[in-house]
């Protein structure tokens, strides 16, 4: 299983930006997490942050038929981006769409994704759990394998 892990604007700064609402966790810690929890079962992690829609875009369309799953916190383009609502809709792809803050306890701009719909579920609140939690989704579509296994 081959998942990727997209990130919008501003997430560079994961960690340091506004830890009352973000945590302090940084985005490479982040990273390294999920990747470790993936390894151990059997699943690899490739993670992309960009500061530029067309980059996000991108890296969604080149998916198509590499990866199995998509985490995906667009930062404030979530509420706005209507080319990346696209973009989701047209990777084929089943895209988890995760926020470390409750977006809907925030300003009124911030309560409306775009993005949602397009998504197979939506994570908020959860600081960075809400990255493991996407991820423990995706790894729980794994088919097991048991070699010893006889009915």
């Amino acid at each position: 299983m081959k998942i990727l892990l997209l990130n919008g604007p501003n997430l560079s700064l994961t960690g340091v930006r506004e830890p009352s609402i973000y945590g302090t966790t940084t985005l490479e810690e982040i990273v390294s997490r999920l990747s470790k929890r993936a390894k151990a079962c059997g699943a690899d992690v490739t993670a992309l942050q960009s500061n530029h829609e067309g980059a996000l875009i991108d890296a969604l369309i080149d998916a198509r038929g590499r990866f199995d799953g998509v985490i995906l916190n667009a930062g404030a383009l979530s509420h706005y981006s209507y080319a990346l609502r696209d973009a989701i809709a047209s990777c084929e792809i089943p895209v988890i769409e995760v926020h470390m803050s409750n977006i809907d306890a925030r300003e009124e701009f911030r309560r409306t994704s775009v993005i949602a719909p397009a998504c197979r579920g939506k994570i908020t609140g959860l600081g960075a759990m809400s990255y493991m939690l996407a991820l423990e989704y995706f790894l729980s579509l794994k088919p097991a394998v048991d070699n010893n296994y006889k009915e």
